[in-house]
């Protein structure tokens, strides 16, 4: 028997509305742009994280939901003053018979899919009334109210568990960013004589990408890197190998520095090529990436950003003696492994505490639909017949 099965112990499932587990299904007022600086209350909208305002509506325990945009579904958990955005959908007034975090874990379970399944074909999802009133809870042992909030409840304590797991590896993960930041900026801020400052034209070659669409290409094993954190595609041929710093070219991402140390195709990118007898390529790349929003600024057009190769000739870089470089190297690429690898340190952990979470999650909130127990029901009948 799975967990679920030993938890109901034989016992029978209801299945309610939503609107028969809650007394109130309401809106907020407010439009978005309402939020303020220094506000005081959270503002929930149809983003992810809410914003702060001044003033409140409510003050009460309640389920936010994001009833349209990106975040469609997204939920937020608040007891105590807040307001709400007018497309922000507010579920209060819990009735006995349900535990509100086990009405949470079942809502961030279920309701993206029937949000999907239940909007126009063709139409950005989007969250109405009726849809919510109508939307189907399971409720455990309904005859027996007292057995029914403990199995609730043992639902609620395990996957309460794991999500306050992924939150603390989540917060380690934000102090260790803080931590890698503040000791990069120390390890590459030279004093007078440290350091030699020398232009990247001076020391290397800025090397641009070739053109080519996703039409162009042959699938392949190279990834095709452009203006983006990662790949676009891939390609049968490469066009840079060893290790390459990538400065993307346009878009949104223009100035973005990345560091690849695998064989690649360069599209509408270039690449800074140092010589390696003055200046470590993986130093050049954390020296570059310390002044993200600088370069990220030297971006120009109103319409399209864009940064210049030839504008990066006259970027000036410290160049410290090799083993200088190859000591703050070994120490970045400590802090830099804990902070960003998915294949070690904190963001691997994260992400398998949310695999894990995902796992007990379906086990615990899979409960059989009303039209399955119909069925098994009439099964037995026949059976006994």
């Amino acid at each position: 028997m799975n967990f679920l099965e030993k938890l109901l112990d034989g016992a029978a499932v209801e299945w309610k509305t939503l609107g028969g587990v809650c007394d109130l299904i309401t809106t907020g007022k407010l439009n978005a742009n309402a939020m303020e600086d220094d506000g005081v209350y959270p503002f929930f909208t149809c983003n992810e994280t809410p914003y702060k305002i001044n003033s409140y509506a409510f003050d009460l325990e309640a389920i936010l939901i994001s009833g349209n945009g990106s975040q469609v579904g997204h939920l937020n958990y608040h007891n105590g003053k807040f307001n709400a955005y007018q497309r922000t959908y507010i579920v209060s007034g819990f009735k006995d018979s349900i535990e509100v975090m086990y009405l949470f874990h079942y809502l961030n379970h279920t309701l993206k899919g029937y949000i999907t399944q239940h909007s126009k074909k063709g139409s950005v999802p989007y969250i109405t009334m009726p849809m919510l009133d109508n939307f189907k809870i399971p409720i455990p042992c309904p005859d027996n109210p007292e057995k029914s909030l403990a199995i609730q409840a043992e639902i609620v304590r395990i996957l309460d568990t794991l999500t306050e797991l992924t939150a603390e590896l989540t917060a380690e993960l934000t102090d260790r960013k803080k931590q890698y930041n503040y000791y990069r900026d120390r390890l590459l801020t030279f004093e007078e004589g440290e350091a030699e400052w020398k232009t990247l034209g001076e020391i290397g070659a800025i090397l641009r990408g070739t053109a080519i669409t996703e039409k162009e290409a042959n699938l392949g094993d190279y990834p095709v890197v452009a203006n983006g954190p990662s790949h676009n595609y891939f390609h049968d041929q490469s066009n840079r190998s060893g290790e390459t710093i990538v400065i993307a070219r346009s878009g949104v991402y223009a100035g973005l520095v990345s560091y690849w140390d695998i064989p690649i195709f360069l599209t509408d990118a270039f690449s800074i090529h140092p010589d390696n007898n003055a200046l470590s390529t993986k130093f050049l790349y954390y020296v570059l990436k310390k002044d993200q929003i600088k370069i990220h600024n030297m971006s120009k057009g109103a319409g399209v950003p864009h940064v210049r190769a030839k504008d990066f000739e006259s970027y000036k870089v410290p160049v410290p003696p090799l083993e200088e470089q190859a000591r703050i190297v070994a120490i970045l690429d400590k802090f830099d492994a804990i902070t960003t690898s998915i294949r070690e340190g904190l963001p691997r952990e994260i992400a398998l505490r949310q695999k894990q979470y995902e796992y007990y999650r379906d086990l615990l909130l899979t409960f059989p639909k009303p039209e399955e127990v119909e069925a098994h029901l009439n099964s037995m009948e026949k059976s006994h017949g």
